[in-house]
């Protein structure tokens, strides 16, 4: 069973993290899985936006811990490396569906999303420097632009939970739903989205895209920072009690 699951319908992608019984921790195989199926929805004419989701009340808990140490050498081939500049090269528009625990990746790769909705009981956490390591996915730069710094600051230092309510007030998210109308509310909207005119929608997201080379340098300045982060003392430290407390 793959533990990315992927449907086309009506014009929209769906890609739905699938690995519940590790609350959809991603592995460099689904990472793999997820720039192919970004890739090649771009090039599909017939697709004209992608819905990202996670199964059984859960978005995604973040990176396998076991999995991503098994290859730390973060340059353009690492498969999380592909999918983060996938994510920043994407044209057509993403909307997102959270369900449950949004952490790590599955906060920052919010930021480069075009729609985010999430249910009420969604948690959210930004817990980089809690395992001595920095953001990613440019996290550094939009969320301070989105924000503002100090509550960035808040976000990213502190590394605590905040819940959907905070999200939809700091604008990370659109709206919160309720959970079981959650997937078929982002459904629709993806629907509505996928009827509008397929070029004034990606140039209107091109247009506002407008500090893409500033993001690609922080991109590229925060994996320097991360992979040196990464091979520290510190981080293997967090890393050995976080995996000796995991089931």
């Amino acid at each position: 069973m793959s533990n990315i699951k992927v449907k086309d319908d009506k014009g929209v992608r769906i890609i739905r993290f699938n690995r519940p019984d590790k609350r959809n921790a991603l592995t460099l195989d689904m990472y793999r899985q997820l720039t192919e199926y970004l890739i090649e929805g771009e090039a599909d004419n017939a697709i004209k936006v992608f819905l990202i989701c996670g199964e059984s009340h859960c978005f995604t808990s973040g990176n396998d811990i076991r999995d991503f140490m098994s290859n730390g050498e973060l340059g353009p081939s690492h498969p999380a490396v592909r999918f983060l500049f996938c994510l920043l090269e994407l044209k057509k528009p993403m909307v997102a569906a959270v369900s449950g625990a949004a952490v790590g990746i599955g906060t920052t790769l919010l930021l480069h999303c075009d729609l985010v909705y999430a249910d009420e009981g969604a948690l959210f956490q930004l817990p980089f420097v809690n395992l001595a390591l920095v953001p990613e996915a440019g996290a550094s730069m939009l969320l301070p632009q989105l924000v503002g710094y100090q509550k960035a600051a808040e976000l990213l230092l502190l590394g605590d939970p905040f819940d959907a309510h905070t999200a939809k007030q700091l604008g990370i998210i659109n709206d919160f739903i309720a959970p079981n109308e959650l997937f078929e509310y982002a459904l629709a909207v993806s629907l509505k989205l996928a009827s509008k005119p397929t070029s004034a929608v990606q140039l209107t997201k091109q247009l506002m895209k407008v500090n893409r080379n500033k993001l690609q340098h922080q991109m590229y300045l925060e994996l320097e920072h991360f992979g040196s982060q990464l091979r520290s003392e510190e981080a293997r430290e967090r890393f050995q009690a976080f995996m000796n407390k995991a089931p």
